[in-house]
């Protein structure tokens, strides 16, 4: 069927040039990225559409593939506050959230709330899987709520927040799963695959010879909040949400949607927040790729993103040697556009 095309629900210049502002500014983000980072392209575009969706992001390679160089050079470009946490096995949750210390003042003694490093614009969680889950959970009520409850007294987070978080898949000694819960809260999970030879070679080239590198700031964290407002206004037709939604449903097997291979190698699959997340991310996809609408090919080109952390595999898929992406890639396939409009 025919996609329904829809107009922006934009009135006012002020908003359309808005639009055409978020456009060039990733634009010339991409540019300064350009200056450190090689290739990764459609990394980094994914990591852009989830910034200005306001959702935080899950990075996951391989050491060397530069997780933590990305998420530092995507900070100083944008003029916001950065932390970085680089979680271990020993780290506490006050380390993260902040703890109460007592402070003296006229001769008399009361608890001050100190915040700790989560209190920031862009928090980087370094090998997030090297800290137990009690630590990993401190994170879960900031990166829903934006903001953290200490000794009964709500702090509320500096806006944007985003919590870009890296880990390593392929060492298993000294680190934890990240609880189910935590993961949800991840709009993408973004795995960073080798470089070709070509960049490769241009990588080694330049980190080999002494030079520096100076970045431009052409956003401010003002910015990103301005087309975090604008993207909610795209519209997305009834259609392409049942869509997403279908795609969610079938990925659980006990969904009568679900196809037999979900049944036989998935034990839990996407909640709510997947298909939110779909339809939110294909939003600001959209408006970077120059559309009012959000398209059934926004909601594929996001889906491995969006459902890769989110889909739960059983021991025959790991028997089997079935990857989450396959599944992923089979349920595409076997998942069907609405026939017509609800």
């Amino acid at each position: 069927m025919a996609e329904t095309e829809e107009v922006l629900e934009i009135e006012n210049q002020d908003d359309l040039a808005l639009v055409e502002r978020m456009q060039d500014g990733r634009n010339k983000i991409v540019a300064e990225i350009k200056k450190i980072i090689v290739g990764q392209e459609e990394i980094i575009d994914e990591l852009l559409i989830a910034l200005f969706g306001g959702g935080h992001v899950l990075v996951t390679g391989v050491p060397g593939l530069a997780k933590t160089l990305l998420i530092k050079t995507v900070a100083d470009i944008l003029q916001v506050d950065f932390r970085r946490i680089q979680f271990t096995p020993d780290l506490m949750p006050a380390d993260v959230v902040g703890s109460e210390v007592v402070e003296e003042t006229d001769g008399k003694r009361k608890l001050k709330f100190v915040k700790g490093p989560i209190f920031t614009n862009i928090l980087l969680a370094d090998e997030i899987n090297r800290t137990p889950p009690k630590t990993q959970s401190s994170l879960l009520e900031a990166m829903e709520e934006r903001q953290v409850t200490a000794a009964g007294v709500t702090h509320p987070m500096a806006a944007p927040f985003f919590v870009l978080a890296t880990q390593n898949p392929i060492e298993l000694e000294g680190t934890y799963p990240l609880p189910e819960a935590q993961l949800d809260r991840f709009m993408f999970k973004i795995e960073l695959g080798y470089l070709s030879e070509a960049e490769e070679v241009q990588v080694v080239s330049q980190t080999t010879q002494t030079h520096e590198t100076a970045l431009a700031h052409p956003m401010s964290g003002a910015d990103i909040l301005d087309f975090q407002r604008i993207a909610r206004l795209v519209p997305a037709a009834q259609a392409v949400i049942q869509y997403a939604v279908r795609l969610v449903h079938a990925s659980r097997p006990q969904s009568e949607l679900a196809p037999d291979f979900i049944k036989d190698w998935v034990n839990w699959g996407g909640g709510i927040r997947a298909s939110q997340n779909l339809i939110l991310a294909g939003k600001v996809r959209a408006l970077l790729l120059g559309r009012y609408n959000v398209s059934y090919g926004d909601v594929r080109a996001l889906a491995h993103s969006v459902l890769r952390h989110r889909i739960l595999l059983n021991f025959h898929a790991e028997a089997e040697r079935v990857t989450t992406d396959m599944v992923i890639t089979r349920l595409l396939e076997a998942v069907p556009e609405p026939t017509s409009d609800l």
